[in-house]
């Protein structure tokens, strides 16, 4: 049954195929009733007031028709803008207006056949922001106050000002008066915070800069370069904040030298503006339990007596925070810190800081000798070309002079490079203050002949993604004399982590994305 099957299919091909044979017109081309509708539309070039439209010609159509329609979103819906007829596959747009919306749609004609026009086919673009603000001086910014110019008389309504890290918005409308001198003061803003300012007329955007506004100036005692910055901190109420003009302050100590700063009650000092960051020339000697902090600041140990950037020096009380942030560390001789009273320190902090060329001769980098640092903590900072033969971290053993002392070590996201480096088994953890512990994560280490520690007392940190590259001295462990701990959670590199050398720290593309060592490398 399948066979015969099998036949009668095969007889029936023979009969078509014979059929298909016979003499017919051959078909060369296929001719629709209209034209396809142009497609492959894109807007090119587009900026604040024009935009060049392009799109893959129809075959067989002599024109195009463009028409475009403003503050659309491919509705089309009444009188178009613009009505443009090329006779080609692109179309510059001129006249448009900035911070706008458009639609553009096209359709293919031929001459003299209105029957074989095509559909529309779309596209819609925005045009670019309009950039009439000037540019911002430094005396325009206050703590709470931005001022803002723009070219004299040209339309506007209104600023808008946005925390770039948060959500506050304050928007201040234009005056007559305001627009007609182009100039304009938005008021109500948070110190030391970057705000976005974008000037609109009506909706359409015409102006955007960023700004930080500087430190906070309310109560403030304002100190220019050549004030004498000793007297007047002798003279300040305590609590007072100092908040410093560019330039370099120079702590006199005589004949030229750059001499000590004493702070003997609780001080804050700061840095005006971001884009011009002060010096302090000279160091800090710190009495009677005062606490100290400073930020947005370049300390500069150059032509000092060779001390420690900060010296405590009164025994037998107990001291308030030392918060560094945003500071610039250089030029010291001895070290950064130097505890050797008994005395007890709450904390101290580095943050965001850069510290380099402390190449610590007579004294280690962060030196503890007979006082307690209850809280020590170094966070998102760089520390490079220091201790270049002492170590990095000493905190001796003074517990017998204090009741239930615990310190508390961190350091993380730091990047340490060529610390500790010209002499073999340096300590990057000298730390031997009983009932210490330590914590040491995302840290990048570089170009060491450091070991963590040879100290019993050292207590083995709680380790966590942190990388080394040249400190094979800190991978192995050598029990006598030699490194008693390893970190354990450790990536050792077999190539340097930087695209570049120091004083840049960016990382490659590798570990850029890693979260080891300080952010701001990371970019």
């Amino acid at each position: 049954m399948k066979n015969n099957k099998l036949f009668i299919l095969l007889g029936l091909t023979t009969a078509v195929l014979a059929s298909c044979s016979d003499p017919m017109e051959e078909i060369t081309e296929l001719k629709l009733g209209r034209n396809l509708s142009p497609v492959g539309i894109e807007a090119k070039g587009v900026n604040e007031t024009s935009a060049r439209l392009q799109w893959t010609a129809t075959e067989g159509a002599t024109s195009y028709v463009v028409e475009v329609f403003a503050d659309d979103s491919l509705t089309f819906e009444g009188t178009p803008a613009q009505t443009v007829n090329v006779t080609t596959s692109t179309v510059q747009l001129n006249n448009l207006i900035y911070d706008t919306q458009y639609s553009a749609r096209v359709k293919a004609l031929t001459d003299g056949d209105e029957s074989r026009t095509s559909k529309w086919h779309g596209i819609y673009f925005r045009t670019n922001a309009q950039q009439i603000f000037n540019s911002i001086k430094e005396e325009q910014i206050a703590d709470r106050s931005v001022i803002l110019t723009w070219t004299p008389g040209e339309a506007a309504t209104k600023i808008v000002a946005t925390e770039v890290d948060g959500t506050a918005t304050i928007v201040k409308n234009l005056t007559a008066e305001e627009v007609e001198a182009g100039k304009a003061t938005v008021e109500g803003l948070n110190p030391e915070t970057k705000y976005n300012f974008k000037l609109f007329n009506g909706d359409k955007q015409r102006g955007n800069r960023e700004v930080t506004t500087i430190a906070d100036l309310n109560g403030a005692i304002l100190v220019h370069v050549g004030d004498d910055i000793k007297a007047i901190c002798a003279e300040a109420a305590p609590g007072a904040t100092l908040a410093l003009y560019g330039g370099t302050h120079l702590i006199n100590g005589g004949d030229g030298t750059a001499g000590a700063l004493v702070v003997n009650k609780n001080l804050t000092i700061k840095g005006i503006y971001p884009t011009n960051i002060p010096v302090i020339n000279g160091r800090f000697q710190i009495e009677d339990g005062a606490s100290l902090s400073l930020s947005q600041l370049i300390l500069d140990g150059t032509n000092t007596s060779g001390d420690q950037t900060f010296n405590f020096k009164t025994a037998d009380v107990t001291y308030g925070p030392l918060d560094v942030q945003n500071c610039e560390i250089k030029n010291y001789t001895k070290g950064v810190y130097y505890g050797n009273v008994t005395a007890t320190i709450e904390s101290i902090t580095f943050n965001n800081c850069l510290i380099h060329d402390v190449i610590c001769e007579g004294g280690d980098l962060f030196d503890c000798r007979k006082s307690y640092i209850k809280v020590l903590t170094f966070s998102n900072s760089t520390i490079y070309h220091c201790a270049t033969t002492r170590d990095f971290i000493r905190y001796d053993d003074a517990s017998g002079s204090f009741t239930d002392a615990a310190p508390v070590i961190t350091v993380d996201h730091c990047t340490i490079d060529d610390c500790c480096n010209e002499t073999a088994n340096k300590r990057l953890l000298y730390v031997r203050f009983v009932g210490n512990s330590i914590t040491w994560t995302n840290n990048l280490v570089t170009n060491t002949q450091a070991i963590f520690s040879n100290q019993s007392k050292t207590a083995v940190p709680t380790f966590g993604n942190s990388a080394y590259f040249g400190a094979n001295n800190l991978k192995n462990v050598v029990e006598k004399d030699g490194n008693l701990f390893t970190d354990d959670k450790a990536t050792w590199l077999s190539a340097s982590p930087y695209s570049g050398s120091s004083p840049v720290f960016t990382y490659n593309e590798d570990n850029a994305k890693k979260g080891w060592g300080d952010p701001r490398w990371a970019k």
